[in-house]
């Protein structure tokens, strides 16, 4: 009931984001335009500009909805909405000028910098407007629900319906009216329709913690002849990372237990990204790349590439490419070598490594080795950022089976690892910590950070070894 409702306003908020992004285009025009700030003292037709509505217009509920702008919780802070709300009007402008270079149109630097600053006051003040009509007496009695909560007990036995509607906070949601708290171990099926005539309820929810099934199930037939919605908890399983979601598989219904990114709008923006930003580096570094291959032949005898098998999403080998910046039985040599190993754990990385060529330390210091990744980012394999692929002995050997959760994104050129500097990080759970806060913290602006760290550190060949 809830989610349905809650489909139908997002798709409402949409359409007024969109309204609102158009007409902050022509406000920000108005106000440019306006003889006490243009020069001309003429005030120019909005035509010319109307071209740009079919950007931003539908662009604004998208960039929105990258941001997370309509997935919210019952609770969300003003100042994420209102963050939200600037990293997508930020994503809007730079697909103004986009547009516009594609167009060979000029737009003025005045129109962009005032279109951002009147879409966030109008996102802000929207909010700020439902808000208000939420809390008011209107809003309130307009969004009442009434619940019955039906814990299903404690391990020991006990019932637990006030920690159940303390847990929920549903006590301090102006929205929601809690009828009645019933231990659903404990009533019986006529019991449980005789509260539903009484209060009138529009759903019940179902904490069924250690209760039987069997007896949740009648529960839920009871609301269901009734016509009253069940909303079922899953917190029959105690998670301590995982974020569980509703989802379904042909036509059935699931519960999804996720300890990755799920698929979202991000998701697609990164994945797009990863494509398109691989493609044009590695058109503009070819010359690089070519210069790169030529040295290496020339420098010692061996392919100018080195192929390894990697481990990729969820621990999936595939081939990974790296201009060789080893002698050819470097392999071989690793095992004499073991002993001068400086990280800790099943990582093997030595200072000075006797196996580099002297044109493998340059390209090493420079990162250009990497650059044929990029074409392991194309095909899919890896993306731009992402915990670094380690060889697939290397993941054999881990020791503690969360490790392995790194693995549960695709592996990257760049990652917090490196960027945080690679020379200063010693120890391989500190190494998998930095990967694992990568993931629980993902977002697209997070990647568009890393990358931009990324540029720095490989110009001045800081960190690399």
């Amino acid at each position: 009931m809830f989610l349905q409702r809650w489909h139908i306003e997002v798709q409402v908020r949409k359409a007024v984001d969109a309204f609102l992004c158009g007409c902050a285009l022509w406000l920000a025009h108005s106000i440019r335009a306006h003889p006490s700030i243009n020069s001309t003292g003429l005030i120019p037709e909005f035509a010319p500009y109307a071209w740009l509505l079919a950007v931003v217009v539908p662009l604004g509920p998208v960039a929105l909805e990258f941001e997370g702008y309509y997935q919210r919780r019952v609770f969300s802070s003003k100042s994420g909405r209102f963050f939200q709300s600037i990293r997508a009007a930020v994503w809007i402008s730079l697909a103004i000028l986009l547009a516009a270079f594609l167009r060979k149109a000029e737009v003025a630097r005045g129109l962009i910098f005032i279109f951002f600053g009147v879409l966030v006051l109008f996102l802000w003040i929207k909010e700020e407007l439902i808000l208000r009509w939420q809390q008011g007496h209107f809003g309130r009695k307009a969004s009442k629900k009434r619940l019955i909560l039906l814990c299903g007990g404690s391990e020991g036995g006990t019932a637990d319906s006030g920690n159940l509607e303390r847990t929920l906070g549903l006590r301090h949601f102006a929205g929601i009216e809690v009828v009645a708290t019933l231990d659903v171990r404990k009533i019986t099926p006529d019991e449980l329709a005789g509260q539903l005539h009484k209060t009138s309820a529009n759903a019940v929810v179902v904490s069924p913690r250690h209760a039987p099934f069997s007896v949740i199930e009648q529960a839920i037939q009871v609301c269901e002849l009734e016509g009253v919605d069940v909303w079922l908890m899953a917190d029959f399983f105690q998670t301590r990372i995982s974020q569980t979601s509703a989802d379904e598989l042909n036509g059935h219904p699931v519960l999804v237990f996720s300890s990755g990114p799920g698929a979202s709008w991000q998701g697609v923006g990164k994945g797009l990204m990863d494509r398109v930003g691989s493609l044009l580096i590695l058109i503009a570094a070819s010359p690089i790349m070519a210069l790169a291959a030529i040295a290496v032949r020339i420098d010692s005898k061996g392919p100018i590439f080195f192929r390894q098998q990697r481990a990729g999403l969820n621990g999936h080998p595939f081939r990974m490419l790296k201009f060789r910046t080893m002698v050819t039985n470097a392999e071989q040599l690793k095992q004499e070598l073991a002993c001068l190993n400086e990280m800790s754990g099943p990582v093997f990385k030595v200072t000075n490594d006797p196996r580099v060529t002297p044109v493998g330390r340059f390209l090493r210091k420079w990162s250009v080795d990497e650059l044929p990744q990029l074409w392991n980012v194309f095909l899919g394999d890896m993306s731009l950022v992402g915990p670094r692929p380690l060889p697939v002995d290397e993941v054999a050997r881990f020791d503690d089976p969360a490790h392995r959760r790194r693995l549960s994104v695709k592996p990257g050129l760049t990652c917090l690892w490196q960027v945080s500097g690679r020379n200063n990080v010693r120890d391989f759970k500190e190494w998998v910590r930095l990967d694992l806060e990568y993931i629980d913290n993902w977002s697209l602006w997070l990647d568009v950070r890393i990358l931009l760290r990324t540029v720095p550190a490989v110009f001045t060949g800081a960190g690399a070894r």
